[in-house]
């Protein structure tokens, strides 16, 4: 039995409700601040410009890039099934990712903002078969309208933050009216799932991270080749996905590894690509020669730093640099996932704030597959001993690399959970082919 709506859920019903008319004024907020797809827009409102296709449609939420990217696998083996997928996302890069190394076949539209109204129509005009929500992206009307028509929800890779735990404890009615609508979560470790229990999932399986799992990004060859070429003989580190406040103290690393390593080559890849003119300014602010790759400049011998503000390139950069350091872990973001870095032959170095990939990073940190540092000066030593040593490098990545591997396997037993679903969506699409 589905437990009665608490009254938060009511109130926030009524207020997203509301709210809805003032949908205009968001929107042409976040077209200039370049957040909206300008063609899209009428995605937020629930409208689609793209037709729903015959047979059973297996839908599937996540929030942004890594939720995207880690659904890749899983993908692969429902379209082999002959599965139709509908993929939502809420950020425009995200949208950019499934453009490029997805299928064209995959449907991508942006998830409805979570007003009633907009809600219906999205269900309405795509009514899935069955859903899947990526980790932790739980939309209130969304779940209890999809609940109300009676669409099966599964939560996979689900996560639970130390962080947000104890807040959502706070409000255990509501969130205990959300999960209890799902048939089952699919947790990435036995801590995770024995949060969502606690919170009121109704049925709770560890399966494992599906983001140990994800194939390493692609490259270019020949762009490869050519960063090759200009940066042969040099030094280079990578710091990925870097976020605001990271990029001034890894400014100083290079200034202070550069008294040691005087030909070294660093690339920052933003998390957020459209904040390259900024790192490059702070970069210029510091003193330093800077190029920026979104202006196709080429990291010349001059070059200190080259910001690699593109989409979709970070595995061009993680196949140039021996070292890569994981961004959002300086500052209290929780970190990035490394496994993508290790899987292309990467020593790893981490800041402190890794909440996001906990479990992960104290493998690596306790295989020596990974190196945790609290500050500049203990980055810039970890860099300079790793730069300075071939032998300690190869020694941490196969560390890493056999800590992956350990802990992969998290997409067969996703999909041996989700095969009694399966199996009812392959009866249905053969009954409605016959």
């Amino acid at each position: 039995m589905v437990d009665p709506v608490p009254m938060t859920l009511r109130v926030y019903r009524k207020l997203t409700a509301a709210a809805a008319p003032l949908a205009s004024l968001w929107i042409g907020r976040r077209l200039k601040q370049g957040k909206e797809d300008p063609s899209r827009v009428g995605e937020r409102r629930g409208l689609s410009n793209d037709a729903r296709p015959r047979g059973p449609v297996v839908w599937i939420h996540g929030a942004s890039v890594g939720e995207v990217l880690a659904a890749a696998g899983l993908i692969e083996r429902l379209r082999a099934l002959n599965l139709r997928i509908l993929l939502t996302s809420g950020t425009l890069t995200s949208a950019q990712v499934v453009a490029s190394r997805f299928p064209p076949d995959i449907i991508h539209q942006f998830i409805p903002y979570d007003a009633p109204r907009f809600v219906d129509r999205f269900l309405d005009h795509w009514r899935p078969s069955l859903a899947l929500f990526i980790e932790s992206d739980l939309w209130p009307n969304l779940i209890l309208a999809a609940s109300a028509r009676r669409v099966p929800m599964v939560l996979i890779n689900g996560r639970m933050s130390q962080r947000s735990f104890p807040r959502w404890q706070r409000a255990s009615a509501t969130i205990g009216a959300l999960l209890g609508r799902f048939d089952i979560c699919l947790a990435q470790s036995r801590v995770d799932g024995e949060r969502f229990s606690a919170l009121g999932c109704p049925s709770v399986v560890t399966t494992g991270n599906l983001k140990m799992d994800v194939a390493p990004p692609p490259a270019d060859p020949g762009r490869l080749e050519r960063l090759h070429a200009v940066t042969r003989g040099r030094p280079v580190i990578v710091a990925a996905s870097t976020h605001p406040g990271e990029e001034e103290l890894l400014v100083e690393a290079h200034r202070q590894l550069a008294t040691t390593f005087p030909t070294l080559l660093t690339v920052i890849v933003p998390r957020h690509p459209h904040r390259g003119e900024q790192v490059a300014g702070l970069v210029e602010a510091a003193g330093l020669p800077v190029a920026l790759r979104s202006r196709e400049q080429q990291p010349m011998a001059a070059t200190a730093i080259y910001v690699a503000d593109t989409m979709g390139e970070l595995g061009l950069f993680y196949r140039l640099a021996p070292i890569v350091f994981m961004g959002g872990s300086l500052i209290e973001h929780g970190g990035q996932n490394p496994i993508e870095a290790v899987k292309l032959g990467a020593a790893i170095v981490h800041g402190p704030h890794v909440s996001n990939f906990t479990e992960v990073y104290r493998a690596l940190d306790d295989e020596g597959g990974a190196f945790a540092v609290s500050d500049v000066d203990a980055l810039v030593l970890r860099i300079s001993s790793l730069l300075s040593n071939h032998d300690a490098r190869q020694i941490s990545i196969t560390a890493a690399t056999k800590v992956v591997d350990r802990l992969g396997g998290a997409l067969d037993r996703t999909i041996a959970a989700l095969e009694p679903y399966l199996l009812q969506l392959q009866i249905e699409q053969g009954a409605g082919n016959a």
